[in-house]
Order: structure tokens, then sequence, then C-alpha cells
């Protein structure tokens, strides 16, 4: 049998991944206070992470059905191109104090980060089904080095110095760097994982069977929860990150370069046990975990409700990156089953474009909500979001088993 090289494309979209976390953190921490620095209108807190997340939401789609069509590598390096270039408009805008340049850019970063988030596609095409949620795992574990490295440049170049435009630029021209060796190693990506899953499923000479079309892909058992969870899930977790920065500098009254360590923190909470939940999630079964994962989110933003000091903030942000990789890897692992790789990046971009509008919709709501009544708002909101899916996720999952006892 043909010998593949899945361990290296694994480690090379690792490696991408971590240089994209680096980047996710910038944007989380001072997307929301770019445009309110360049503008100058409080009311608009969340429009900064909003247009992140409703573009990246904008482009997954689109990017997931290319990914079917031409491959992975060359969607995900676009992504990344996208990215580099967003991150130097944005730093434009900032040092210029140009809105429409800070927005242009901020359009790119979204659209790199709604891309890079489709390499969980890549990586489900390399495993088998049983080893499927420990080969994403593989590839979005090396986000966890991005969350050190992250504030390990970050932090420095805000240190001491006051959050303006120059400052800014500052920060996303150093975004743009990472962006830049992101789609470098995934450039680096041979043989494009869309063709070792065709191996894999097909045979070297077997031509693929047509693609089921999106309203098909939708009545698979099992495909419901998963979409459901991964989009409470994800709009919830993004909402919240991307308010930290307004949450730490603005409500605690904390130093701005205090953000980047509670950021970090979010991101280890993400990723750094993901190998652990990977193997959680085979023991105690998918719909155990998209729940479990929405619960555990809710007790985390809960914890906003009482704690102020940036320690106890990270803590609070670790368990919300913590609960959401539970859904997130469950959700994807679940998804994956349900589809051929031909069809694959299509169902997990639709996934991902709900889950992106909702985060954008959340970020604005949520920026709202933080200006006019405060974080205990916007923690208590969050977290109705999360208790209400998992509760109907556990009810739909016990009812098969309840049917089946029954007859």
């Amino acid at each position: 049998m043909e010998r593949l090289p899945v361990a290296r494309n694994t480690a090379l979209l690792s490696a991408s991944l971590a240089a994209n976390s680096a980047t996710l953190q910038l944007s989380a921490a001072v997307a929301s206070l770019t445009l309110v620095r360049v503008i100058h209108v409080e009311g608009l807190l969340g429009l900064g992470p909003a247009i992140v997340l409703a573009s990246g939401a904008l482009v997954a789609l689109p990017a997931g059905r290319a990914m079917d069509r031409v491959g992975r590598v060359p969607v995900l390096a676009a992504g990344f191109a996208a990215g580099a270039l967003g991150s130097a408009l944005a730093a434009a805008g900032s040092a210029a104090k140009l809105a429409p340049l800070v927005l242009l850019g901020l359009l790119g970063v979204g659209a790199a980060s709604g891309t890079a988030l489709l390499a969980r596609t890549a990586a489900g095409d390399m495993y088998p089904p049983e080893r499927r949620a420990r080969g994403i795992a593989l590839v979005l574990f090396g986000a966890v080095f991005g969350a050190i490295l992250g504030p390990a440049v970050f932090s420095p170049l805000i240190s001491g110095r006051d959050l303006d435009g120059a400052t800014l630029a500052v920060l996303w021209l150093a975004a743009g760097g990472f962006m830049v060796l992101a789609g470098g190693l995934v450039l680096a990506v041979r043989p494009d994982p869309r063709e070792i899953a065709r191996r894999l499923r097909t045979g070297p000479q077997r031509p693929e069977p047509p693609a089921a079309p999106l309203r098909e892909l939708l009545r698979r058992p099992g495909v419901v929860p998963a979409l459901l969870a991964a989009q409470a899930s994800f709009s919830v977790m993004v909402g919240l990150m991307t308010l930290t920065g307004a949450v730490v500098v603005d409500h605690q009254h904390h130093m701005a370069h205090d953000v980047f360590p509670v950021i970090g923190a979010h991101v280890l909470g993400m990723y750094a046990l993901v190998l652990v939940i990977a193997d959680l999630i085979d023991r105690i079964g998918r719909t155990t975990a998209l729940a479990g994962g929405l619960l555990l989110m809710a007790l985390s933003v809960s914890a906003l409700l009482w704690v102020t000091s940036v320690p106890a903030t990270a803590a609070a942000l670790f368990g919300l990156g913590l609960g959401w990789n539970l859904p997130f890897v469950a959700a994807t692992a679940e998804l994956a089953d349900r589809s051929e790789p031909w069809e694959r990046g299509k169902l997990l971009g639709f996934n991902d474009l709900l889950s992106g509008m909702t985060g954008a919709g959340l970020a604005l709501l949520g920026g709202v909500a933080l200006t006019a009544l405060g974080v205990a708002a916007l923690a208590i909101g969050a977290a109705v979001l999360v208790i209400a899916p998992a509760l109907w996720i556990l009810r739909d999952g016990r009812a098969p088993a309840l049917a089946a006892r029954r007859t």
C-alpha cells in the first residue's frame, strides 16, 4: 500500500495554525479597540470584531466549496495572503487614522481567520474515522504554540506605550508577518490532503461520485445537533473573546498589555488539552461532549460576574476556551464522518458561515450591552445562549436510546 506523508502534512498544518493563532490573539485583543481609537465612537465597540467575524463567515462557505473543487492547499494559502494584506491595511489605517483602511484591513484579517479554520477539513481528510478526532486535534494543537508566541511578541511591543494609532500599526504589521509565515508553511504541504482523502476513500484510479446537495447533507443523522453545538459554542466564544480587550482595559481598568496574557490563557484553554479532549470524546461519545462543553462554557462566562483581577479573568477565559474545545472537535469529527471528502469542505464551510454570522451579531450586541449595561449583562446573556442548546442536545440524544429500550 502507498505510504502517504500524513505526519509531515499534519506537522505543517499544525505549524501554520500556530502562526495564525498569534494573529487571532491580536485581533481578539485590539479589533474592538482599533476602530474606537480611530473613529472615537464608543458605541461602535463591537463593530471591529463583528467585521472580522462576518468577513470570516461569508468567506467560509465559498472557501469550503473551492476546497472541494481545487484542493485544500490553494484555498488556505489564499486565505493567509488575504490576512497579510489585511494586516498591512489595518496598520496603515491605524497610523494615518483612516477608518476606511482599517475597515478593509479587518475584512482581510477576517477572511484569513475564516479560511484558516477550514484547516480542520484537511485534518479530517488524512485520517480514518476511528482516528479522525485525534487527527483534527493534532492539527489544532499547533495553536498552543501560537498562544505562547503571541504574548511573547505583542506584549513587549505595547508595554509602556499608549494604545494609539502608531502602537496599533506596529502590532498589525507584526500580525502580517505571522500571516506570511503561515502561508509559506501551507504551501509546503504535499500532496494536497484532499488527494490523500480520495486515495483512502476510492483508491488512486476510481472516479469520485457526485457530491450530495447541501440540503441532503443536513438531513443526515447527527448533522443538526453538531451544527447547533458548533454554532452556539463558536459564536459565544468569539463574541466574548473579541470583547476581552474592552473588558480588561475599560471595565476592569487594567493596563493595555494585560490583555495579551488573558487572551493567551484563553487560547491555551482552546487548544492546550486538545489531544486529551479528542481521546475523551472517543470515550464519552459525541452527544455528551457537545452538551458538556456548552455547559462548561456557561460556568466559565458566569465567573465574569465576580472576577476582576487579571489572573482570575485569565482563568475564566481559559475555562471558556476549554469548554469550546469539546463541541468544536466533536462537531467537526461528526460532520466529517457524515460527509465524503468531495463534499466535506462544503458542509464545514456552511457550519462556519452560520457560526461566524451569529458570532458577528453577538459581538455587536455584546458591545452595546457591555457599553450600556456592563460586564454582568454580557456574562448572563452568553450563559443563556449556551445552556439552552446544551439541554436540547441532551434531550435529543437520549430520545433514540429511550426508543430503543422500549422496542
